[in-house]
């Protein structure tokens, strides 16, 4: 025959349980190395010194409408 198990034994060690396993976690993220990127010091460009979106749709329209005239002058001239 089998001990009873105390009937305060129960609510005891879940509430150990409930307050360990959240230790555990909160130590492994603060023993935990933040990871970080592989890009080597220097090689990015510059946020102030890269064109914005805009700038290069721009770009991108200004040179689209300018070889549409081109067309549209070599059409005529045909």
């Amino acid at each position: 025959r089998e001990a009873p198990v105390p009937k305060m034994l129960a609510p005891c060690l879940l509430r150990k349980v409930v307050l360990t396993v959240p230790l555990v976690f909160v130590v492994a993220l603060l023993l935990m190395e933040p990871v970080r990127c592989d890009q080597e010091v220097g090689t990015a460009i510059p946020a102030e010194s890269r064109p914005c979106v805009d700038c290069h749709a721009f770009e991108f329209m200004q040179r689209a409408l300018q070889d549409l005239k081109k067309t549209a002058y070599n059409l005529d001239t045909r």
